[in-house]
């Protein structure tokens, strides 16, 4: 695994529905009923490149939800071109593409490495591997839990948050929204990657503009 799929992703041409997420690239397209919705996903489905991909589709009253693979690590070149064949045909049927609706909610379970426990996180959530590190919903529903390795010498602390990735442009505005909700910033030190917040009561979360910019 390595930086180079997801990177060249972000730079390629034509991907601009898209959105890098924990998850890998996602886009989520407007669709005027639940029937509208599965003509469209039943035209993707038809499009050359698509089955036996893993690409995971989701219908909704008013949308459409791709996902090109269920990890960032896991994007290759070729998802450029699915993303490309996609796009064109929610082009086709009129489905416009909703960057601000994209996000990824992952679980961050952190501990020493002695500690780390996925297979039982896997077991009591009915999920599968993905990566050595993490567990993920078989149905595409639930969130992805992340396994987070803690430095031995560290004081275990806030050994679970929530990771919340949207697309760059947003980060801001969910942000603001976050602190206008009575959330407080705690730790800004790695922006414009990721903000931690918490809530009146300390639990903490992520809201990450990583992986899918800034630029």
């Amino acid at each position: 695994m390595s930086e180079q799929g997801w990177q060249g992703f972000l730079a390629a041409e034509g991907v601009e529905d898209w959105v890098v997420v924990h998850g890998g690239a996602t886009a989520v397209f407007r669709v005027g009923s639940l029937s509208d919705g599965a003509r469209l996903a039943e035209a993707i489905a038809q499009s050359p490149g698509i089955a036996g991909a893993g690409v995971l589709l989701t219908l909704a009253d008013s949308r459409v939800t791709a996902r090109l693979s269920r990890d960032l690590w896991n994007l290759e070149p070729r998802h450029i071109e699915l993303a490309r064949a996609v796009s064109a045909v929610a082009r086709e049927h009129g489905a416009a593409a909703d960057r601000a609706s994209v996000r990824e909610v992952q679980v961050a379970i952190a501990a020493k490495r002695d500690s780390i426990d996925v297979g039982f996180w896997r077991a009591v959530l009915g999920y599968v591997p993905m990566a050595d590190d993490n567990a993920v919903d078989p149905l595409g529903h639930g969130s992805t839990v992340w396994m987070q390795e803690l430095d031995q010498a560290k004081p275990l602390r806030h050994a679970l948050h929530i990771d919340v990735s949207v697309a760059r442009e947003y980060v801001k505005a969910r942000l603001e929204a976050a602190v206008a909700a009575g959330g407080r910033i705690v730790d800004e030190a790695h922006a414009p990657l990721h903000w931690t917040l918490a809530d009146r009561a300390g639990n903490r979360v992520c809201i990450c503009a990583w992986p899918d910019g800034p630029r």
